[in-house]
């Protein structure tokens, strides 16, 4: 079974969430926010691109599987999300990965939309809390 993580930058400091991200081996992030940019300068996709590599870590924008829709629920049925979808899964077979996002929780972003559908194809998925904590494992890993 393959495995993802998701994690939410929230009011991290840059280094904490880099930290994170290597104590669970993640090698990419995957940035599923529609418009990637934030009121903490870190975090903003350019500034992203330029700085995780430095720490080891890819660093994708997937705009197609952004946020801020009027009905994401809906959304997912789309050749778009599809499509996103197939990259993302593309992308995280290649190296170990996380789904980004602003919110800490999941329950509370859109990536949660995203990952009710990776479990579907038997993803196993890790959400990473706050404070670097494992918050969930995914369904498929509770019934084993």
């Amino acid at each position: 079974m393959r495995k993802i993580f998701t994690i939410g930058y929230g009011n991290r400091k840059f280094k904490e969430f880099v930290t994170i991200l290597q104590r669970f081996g993640v090698k990419r992030v995957i940035d599923v926010r529609r418009f990637p940019t934030s009121k903490w300068s870190e975090f903003v996709k350019e500034n992203l691109q330029s700085s995780l590599p430095a720490w080891g870590i890819d660093y994708i924008h997937l705009r197609e599987l952004g946020g801020y829709r009027d009905d994401y629920k809906r959304y997912t049925k789309t050749k778009e999300f599809r499509r996103g979808l197939e990259k993302l899964v593309k992308l995280a077979k290649e190296k170990p990965s996380a789904i980004m996002c602003v919110e800490p929780h999941p329950r509370a972003c859109h990536r949660r939309f995203v990952v009710e559908k990776l479990e579907r194809i038997g993803w196993e998925i890790v959400h990473i809390g706050g404070n670097g904590e494992l918050l969930s494992f995914s369904k498929a890993r509770q019934k084993r």
